[in-house]
């Protein structure tokens, strides 16, 4: 008997595997809790950034701190182990697995030229509904400032 998942559950799924990475990611780090706490930080604060700030403006924002432009290849590259990429990689992730966002499109790219009105604020909704999970996952397993 098969059974049909409910688009939370995939939500949840998706979010759930995401903070298992990132905890597999800071057990094989030298400096230990140091990415687990800022993927937390930027995940907890996510959906309320998005709220405030709007979604190009924070995917802008993680882009800015979590990739270097690389003069060989002439384009951008995540920075090693670093928190912001990894969120902007989850949502893409997420975003594509849902079809909104085109595979093989870059998240800035599409939002800042090809996003129709209409799939910008699709794009915004999905995202949010996603980074809750995301949030509360992180909230429940990865360590906090502080800890």
């Amino acid at each position: 008997m098969s059974r049909q998942r409910s688009l939370e559950q995939e939500r949840a799924s998706v979010a759930w595997e995401c903070i298992q990475r990132v905890q597999e990611r800071n057990k094989q780090l030298e400096d230990k809790k140091k990415y687990a706490k800022e993927y937390s930080s930027l995940a907890r604060s996510a959906p309320a950034d998005i709220q405030a700030n709007g979604l190009g403006q924070t995917i802008a924002f993680w882009l800015a701190k979590g990739y270097e432009w690389d003069k060989k290849e002439q384009q951008s590259k995540p920075k090693q182990d670093n928190a912001h990429a990894e969120l902007l990689s989850h949502v893409a992730r997420w975003l594509r697995h849902r079809r909104i966002l085109p595979e093989g499109k870059d998240p800035v790219d599409w939002i800042s030229q090809d996003a129709t009105t209409d799939e910008y604020r699709l794009a915004t909704v999905e995202a949010i509904a996603f980074l809750t999970w995301l949030k509360r996952f992180a909230e429940a397993e990865l360590p906090k400032e502080g800890e």
